[in-house]
C-alpha cells in the first residue's frame, strides 16, 4: 500500500514535469498543482492501461506511460487555460501597483 502511494508520486511527479515541459509557451502552475496533475494522470492512465490490457507486459509498459503522459498534457492544458495558479495567492507578476 505504501509502495504504491510512494511510487504514485514518483511517477506523478516525473510525469507532471514531463507535461509542463512539453506543453509550449510559460504555464503558471506551482510545483505543487504540477504533483497533482501528474498523480492524476498517473491514477487515471493506469486504470485506461488496466482497461484495454496493457498494464502488466514484460518490462517497461511504454504504452501505459504514454498514456499517462499525454492525460498530463491534457490536464497541464486544462489548468493553463483554466487560469488556475495553484500558488500562495497575491497579485501576479507584472501587474502594476495602484
Amino acid at each position: 500500500m505504501i509502495g504504491a502511494i510512494v511510487s504514485a508520486v514518483i511517477i506523478g511527479a516525473i510525469v507532471g514535469a514531463l507535461a509542463r515541459l512539453l506543453v509550449p509557451g510559460r504555464q503558471n502552475m506551482s510545483i505543487g498543482l504540477t504533483l497533482i496533475v501528474g498523480i492524476v494522470a498517473a491514477l487515471i492512465g493506469t486504470l485506461i492501461a488496466h482497461a484495454i490490457g496493457v498494464a502488466d507486459t514484460r518490462g517497461i509498459d511504454w504504452i501505459e506511460h504514454l498514456l499517462q503522459l499525454a492525460l498530463a498534457v491534457i490536464g497541464v492544458l486544462l489548468v493553463v487555460r483554466l487560469g488556475v495558479r495553484g500558488g500562495r495567492g497575491g497579485r501576479p507578476r507584472g501587474t502594476p501597483t495602484a
